[in-house]
């Protein structure tokens, strides 16, 4: 055994100062983090983008102490490896988080998930490659009303998204039926409950459609009859992580079934959570299921292999949203470059895990 085995790196996760809870993102998830970090061995904590200096020896961390409950801040040694969890689009773009990224880069720390998805790149990069193009719903960028209506005509059931969404905000789902005295049914997805608008002509419908989005960039998505148990569509969660080896591998499938009014399958919005075998097996029997789950998981790691190529940095890990429709294909909808913690216990277990796995093989990398 070499001294670089047994070599474990300082890790810090990156996050945004707030004055009122000391840090943003998610502090249960960070509990986990730190928890899981600490009893393999490792020196991990938090920091935020104001508190790294990378010209300094040490920095200003925060762990959490379970005998008090509380966060307390102390100085440690400047991280190895970054893991980004900055939970917004908005902090990250800002250019002194950008600058403070790229200076991490430079200084050789590694950098560990650089940034969020745009839904429009990761097409685009899916395009690109002729083993992961026939995955993807046929997507356009939603400009003007013209170009809408003349996608209609060949998919008259569409998806409206953001092209930098979170968790399904902003998502509407639209149906349009020649025959009907009002044609265009416009399903319009709030926090809690969804709301239908029906409309005569293009033009009502579009400042309808405008209303919604305002000037956030939008896609328009073929829609896809997905599978559906007790008469609600399902979707698959897939997390591919890096693993000690540095190699993309599937952390764990999940599925998520829609609430019963819901456009989307988000638990927030009524989903729930439900076993992919169990649902698959319901539908296309046992052998089918297996073969089907086999090429889930396949098709999982051949887009993240994609999504990395296309994006031109290294990445970490990412979960994906994949469906499976009536006759056994397999779809791509999204993909998410900062994974929300799934809740099946042992894909959790394992995803922490795999965290200090990828993140001690980046040191590693980086010494040599």
């Amino acid at each position: 055994m070499s001294l670089h085995d047994d070599f474990k790196p300082v890790i810090a996760v990156l996050t945004m100062h707030d004055d009122q809870r000391m840090f943003r993102g998610n502090h249960q998830n960070f509990q986990d983090i730190i928890q899981t970090g600490e009893s393999m061995g490792y020196v991990v904590y938090i920091v935020t983008v104001r508190d790294l200096n990378v010209a300094g020896s040490t920095v200003k961390g925060y762990i959490y102490n379970k005998g008090s409950g509380k966060w307390t801040s102390q100085s440690f040694p400047l991280p190895h490896v970054l893991y980004n969890r900055i939970p917004n689009r908005e902090d990250e773009r800002k250019p002194s988080v950008q600058r403070k990224i790229a200076e991490c880069m430079e200084s050789g720390i590694e950098l560990y998930n650089p940034f969020f998805f745009n839904k429009w790149n990761l097409f685009e990069w899916l395009k690109k490659s002729k083993s992961t193009q026939n995955l993807i719903p046929y997507t356009r960028r939603m400009r003007s009303a013209s170009a809408l209506a003349t996608v209609l005509k060949s998919y008259p059931y569409l998806y409206l998204k953001p092209e930098s969404g979170k968790a399904g905000k902003g998502i509407m789902m639209l149906k349009f039926q020649e025959k009907d005295r009002l044609p265009y049914r416009l399903k319009v997805q709030s926090s809690r409950k969804s709301t239908t608008y029906k409309t005569a002509t293009l033009a009502k419908l579009w400042a309808r459609i405008r209303r919604e989005t305002g000037h956030t960039p939008y896609i328009m998505q073929q829609g896809i009859e997905l599978a559906s148990s007790r008469k609600r569509p399902f979707d698959l969660r897939v997390l591919v992580q890096k693993n000690s080896k540095g190699q993309w591998s599937v952390t764990g499938v999940g599925a998520r079934l829609a609430g019963s009014r819901s456009i989307t399958t988000h638990v927030p919005r009524g989903g729930s959570v439900e076993d992919p075998e169990k649902l698959l097996t319901e539908l296309f029997g046992e052998e089918l299921s297996n073969t089907l789950m086999k090429r889930v998981k396949s098709t999982s790691l051949m887009i993240a292999r994609q999504v990395e190529r296309g994006s031109g940095h290294t990445l970490g890990e990412m979960s994906m949203d994949l469906g499976v429709d009536d006759l056994g294909e397999i779809w791509f909808f999204e993909a998410n470059a900062k994974p929300m913690k799934f809740d099946e216990p042992q894909i959790r277990r394992r995803s922490l895990e795999r965290i200090f796995h990828y993140s001690a093989y980046l040191a590693r990398q980086s010494k040599r």
